[in-house]
């Protein structure tokens, strides 16, 4: 047994930027998109959570390179040798983007809580919000790691879920390796989303930052823009943790589909608009069990995912501006970026209050995430070929030819999601 807790212990020391930013992605919000296509379409959707694997590796392996090799984030290379203009354009965009992830998120997390432990709506709120910004700021990273990770693992209770419930294995397999796709405006859109939720730029800005983060962690670096001295072995390291993040993270996504698809979708509830929604309809039908870690995992994760949002913005906005930066200080060494992580939380957290609908402010997110990743995923490959950013360990061959088809697959569907809300097609 003791064998056996050292082996677990030593597993979870190794895993990094690369697993926490994969599990930031099944996010509540990302829950609700999984959630929506497997109660509408069944098992139809689940082939996209093995395509988007490899996708998702190579675009979060650049931009932990790019973060490891430079000692900067995306948004500090973006401004030493590409386009300012570019930068700004995109920050703004993120900070939008990410906030409007962070109101939906805290809404998310508070409606579960008031589900399963009673109280009202905006006291879970103010709770959860206060616990985020408090985390951050006070918590000294190397323990605040080891909680990100901890939450990370929560979701796990998805993939016990999805056990737990009876599945027709045989469609799970067939949908799983046979891509189905039906020319319907509502599927396609729904396939879109799945997308534009999965592949995110939050996702880019935080891995790199968090690669310089753990080498000022390790005592590589004293600080971002200095530049570290990377071994092989260090890209080898950040290569495996990024892989297992990934397959995490869309392991995870099959599991969400596969609980709704089994539960929901067979008994004719489809019209599923959020996580704790799809929680609680899956009460009479799963039971109490099912229900309880439906919603474990949306608190969970919520509680890892907001402080990524936040982190993600105060990072960009640190290095456009030349703040100090970075979750290893102390409040009073990096002041602006702390306040900008508070400011951002609360802003979401206000959003709830306003009246304004923070889940279907999402579909606008969505489109505003893929208006930035076409460009940032173009530029993250070229930086990642860049000598001057990562020095001899530019990307490996097949890395950048699933770069490039994530561009244009990731291209493609922004282009439709825009068309799609526009009304084109019907």
């Amino acid at each position: 047994m003791g064998r056996i807790v050292t082996r677990l212990r030593k597993l979870f020391n190794r895993l990094g930027p690369g697993f926490i930013t994969g599990a930031a992605d099944d996010d509540p919000s990302g829950v609700a998109t999984y959630s929506i296509a497997g109660a509408q379409y069944g098992y139809k959707l689940n082939w996209l959570s093995l395509f988007l694997i490899p996708l998702m590796i190579s675009i979060q392996e650049m931009c932990g390179r790019i973060g490891m090799c430079s000692g900067m984030g995306l948004a500090g290379v973006i401004k030493k040798y590409y386009s300012r203009n570019l930068l700004v354009f995109s920050i703004i965009l993120l900070m939008v983007a990410n906030t409007i992830n962070i109101a939906a998120d805290l809404g998310v997390m508070a409606a579960s809580l008031e589900m399963i432990a009673g109280v009202n709506f905006f006291f879970w709120l103010a709770v959860i919000t206060a616990i985020s910004i408090i985390l951050e700021i006070i918590v000294p990273y190397r323990i605040y790691s080891v909680y990100l990770r901890f939450m990370g693992l929560s979701l796990l209770v998805y993939a016990v879920t999805a056990i737990a419930v009876k599945q027709n294995w045989l469609e799970v397999a067939k949908y799983t390796f046979i891509p189905h796709i039906d020319f319907t405006l509502p599927y396609f859109m729904t396939l879109v989303g799945f997308i534009g939720t999965t592949i995110s730029p939050y996702l880019f800005f935080w891995q790199a930052s968090e690669e310089v983060e753990q080498e000022i962690t390790e005592g590589e670096i004293r600080d971002f823009r200095a530049k570290p001295h990377i071994g092989k072995k260090d890209i080898v390291r950040m290569r495996g943790d990024t892989d297992l993040g990934m397959v995490f993270s869309n392991f995870i996504t099959m599991c969400i589909v596969l609980t709704t698809a089994a539960t929901l979708h067979v008994n004719g509830i489809t019209d599923i608009s959020s996580p704790h929604q799809a929680a609680l309809a899956l009460k009479p039908i799963a039971g109490n069990f099912a229900f309880l870690l439906f919603t474990l995992g949306i608190i969970g994760i919520g509680l890892q995912s907001v402080p990524v949002f936040a982190g993600g913005i105060a990072y960009a906005f640190s290095e456009a501006f030349g703040f100090r930066e970075g979750l290893g200080k102390t409040f009073g060494k990096a002041k602006a970026f702390y306040v900008i992580i508070g400011i951002a939380t609360v802003i979401g957290a206000l959003i709830n209050i306003t009246g304004v609908n923070p889940i279907r402010a999402l579909y606008y997110a969505a489109v505003i995430n893929g208006v930035i990743s076409v460009p940032l995923i173009f530029i993250i490959i070229k930086m990642a070929d860049d000598k001057r950013v990562v020095g001899s360990y530019i990307t490996p061959k097949w890395h950048r030819v699933f770069g490039w088809i994530t561009f244009i697959f990731v291209g493609l569907a922004s282009v439709a999601l825009i068309l799609g809300l526009a009304g084109v097609g019907g």
